[in-house]
């Protein structure tokens, strides 16, 4: 997979669609090394701290959560239309008792800096070093949010990652 350096806010409108719409592929590594996709639904990207900034919520009891504490980084990656069989599956199941990237047959390429891969077929990534982490409080979100997306109280950690590098496909 050849690729290109851009901007972060290049095609930011596309990769925001895709996530509202089949979502987008989080990858984290395990301590050993073994990495795993799970796909995202709500996120955000920004300037803060002056800093270009993926923000992504994970809920404490997947899989990802532990990796993402552990390791400091993640990697944001844009599926294709044609990837919505694999998001799918990367968002139902847990990277516990599965290999995702094997059965999904996706091929990870290193980052270059940081130390989880890329997912060789989507369009664009974003590799993420974790610079703040901060929880969805109860009492302090709306109560038709909180009704809505927690009726079982499994607030999310928001994690936001300075995005140091993002690249497309050619």
């Amino acid at each position: 997979m050849e690729l290109q350096e851009v901007g972060f806010t290049f095609n930011l409108d596309s990769t925001l669609q895709i996530m509202q719409r089949q979502g987008l592929l989080l990858t984290s590594c395990d301590p050993g090394g073994k990495p795993n996709a799970m796909t995202i639904g709500w996120g955000t990207v920004g300037v803060i701290w002056g800093k270009p900034v993926f923000a992504v919520l994970v809920r404490p009891s997947r899989y990802t959560f532990g990796n993402i504490e552990k390791s400091g980084e993640f990697v944001v990656s844009v599926p294709t239309d044609e990837m919505q069989e694999e998001c799918m599956f990367c968002g139902t199941v847990s990277g516990r008792g599965h290999d995702k990237l094997d059965e999904c047959k996706f091929t990870a390429t290193p980052g270059k800096k940081v130390a989880v891969p890329l997912i060789d077929q989507c369009r664009q990534h974003y590799e993420c070093k974790v610079v703040h982490t901060n929880e969805v409080v109860e009492r302090a979100l709306d109560g038709g949010l909180r009704k809505e997306c927690y009726p079982r109280g499994d607030f999310h950690r928001i994690y936001y990652g300075e995005i140091l590098r993002t690249t497309v496909r050619k």
